[in-house]
């Protein structure tokens, strides 16, 4: 079969044949993508675009993180880039992308437009989420290596693909959806740490969104806006792989199931030595006046991404692993997002600390994992490493999950969590509730 053929299947799957273990992992991506869109509704980035939604105007279908509704493209725009404002959204290492910021506006979106269940929201999110994320495979790292954000190219089919199931399109017009947003994908990794980063995800969420109305509309496109001859994915990877990822196909295999949910507010490159250096600081309680030097080795892939060396702002420490490993060693919180001020990238004592850390690329390290060396100054050497791959039982990552909403939200953390416990109850409309709640 080809690969639009497989992803058509894969958008058609009755809602019977969704694996439980992966629709309770969408469930745990819903929590967090409310807790991360909530809490960035203050940002300066989501104010601008819920002007620029007011501006606009449009009959309001839809529900906006902190605004009045919005036509649903609109409103999937402003939720999707919002809700990745802070960075600190799920992260699926199978293609290096934020699923839930680019697929949940979309389908919420439409959903709130045709009246769906909360649960048929859920399920377009998984199906839409693991479309994506089998794009991204057959983009392969080139793609991301090359520049393209992942979140907003792969992201956008995936959001495509959850619109149009809630839509109640057909698998042509599925086909249609998908061959126009082979024309509408972009984002670029050249707007990380700017506003143009979590654009990238509204943008994502808007073109599902728009793709899958034009589609039911009556559009036409390409047959095969994946793989034909100057398909998307032809022509955004030197060494695209459609069979990757295929072996184990769904329904019996939803490669969703390996989302990531950050726990400290900063790029997700960077958790794997947050956590090994916590381990070490508390193992042997060592701190920043201990260190003489560190090596830190880590994926070649995330050089270009989160090694700034030297911070102009609280967003771009979210992107440096020697400004982030002082911290660690400071003692500095890494969870709480107003740690990043822009006063921290001026900090005297991470300065001086930054210059003694030399980061290398490892290739023989995955994306998920980092290894290094501290030389203290009393002589002695430790050695770290972590891995981000092992899989974290439901107990323990609801508990996560739950500390980590406390921490943005206070109490409203608490009730969003409640309100997602109790989903078969819900309708679309009710999440909408949720996310337009005044701030």
């Amino acid at each position: 079969m080809t690969l639009i053929d497989r992803i058509l299947d894969l958008a058609l799957l009755p809602a019977g044949e969704l694996p439980t273990p992966a629709l309770a992992m969408a469930r745990f991506s819903l929590f967090d993508w409310l807790v991360c869109g909530r809490a960035g509704i203050t940002e300066p980035l989501a104010g601008k675009l819920r002007q620029l939604a007011e501006e606009e105007g449009g009959r309001g279908t839809a529900s906006v993180f902190g605004g009045a509704p919005a036509p649903a493209r609109m409103a999937a725009l402003v939720n999707g880039a919002t809700s990745h404002a802070l960075d600190y959204d799920d992260t699926h290492f199978g293609h290096i992308g934020h699923t839930s910021v680019g697929i949940y506006p979309a389908a919420l979106a439409a959903g709130e437009t045709v009246g769906a269940s909360a649960q048929a929201v859920v399920e377009a999110f998984l199906v839409g989420a693991e479309g994506s994320i089998r794009i991204g495979m057959a983009l392969g790292s080139v793609h991301y290596n090359r520049g393209f954000h992942q979140t907003a190219t792969a992201g956008a089919f995936g959001a495509a693909i959850a619109a149009g199931r809630l839509f109640g399109l057909t698998r042509e017009q599925i086909r249609v959806a998908i061959g126009l947003c082979a024309t509408r994908a972009s984002g670029l990794k050249s707007q990380f740490g700017t506003m143009g980063k979590p654009y990238n995800a509204g943008i994502a969420a808007a073109n599902g969104v728009e793709c899958a109305r034009l589609a039911a509309l009556g559009f036409t496109s390409a047959d095969d806006g994946l793989m034909n001859a100057q398909g998307f994915i032809p022509t955004h990877s030197d060494a695209p792989d459609p069979e990757a990822g295929w072996e184990a196909p769904p329904p019996q295999t939803f490669l969703f199931q390996d989302i990531k949910y950050k726990l400290h507010a900063c790029c997700h490159g960077t958790h794997a030595m947050i956590e090994a250096l916590r381990t070490v600081r508390g193992d042997e309680n060592v701190g920043i006046g201990d260190i003489a030097a560190m090596v830190l080795r880590t994926n070649p892939r995330w050089l270009s991404v989160c090694d700034i060396k030297a911070p102009r702002t609280g967003l771009e420490v979210k992107f440096s692993y020697n400004w982030l490993a002082g911290m660690v060693l400071a003692g500095r919180d890494t969870a709480r997002d107003d740690t990043y001020t822009d006063a921290l990238a001026a900090d005297p004592q991470l300065a001086v600390f930054a210059d003694r850390i030399t980061v290398e690329g490892d290739p023989a390290l995955t994306d998920m994992q980092a290894e290094g060396l501290l030389q203290l100054t009393d002589g002695r050497s430790l050695a770290f490493s972590h891995d981000l791959a092992r899989r974290l039982g439901e107990e323990e990552l609801a508990a996560g999950l739950a500390a980590k909403a406390a921490a943005l939200l206070g109490e409203e953390g608490d009730r969003l969590r409640q309100a997602v416990e109790t989903l078969d109850r819900l309708t679309a409309a009710d999440l909408g509730a949720l996310v337009g709640a005044p701030a």
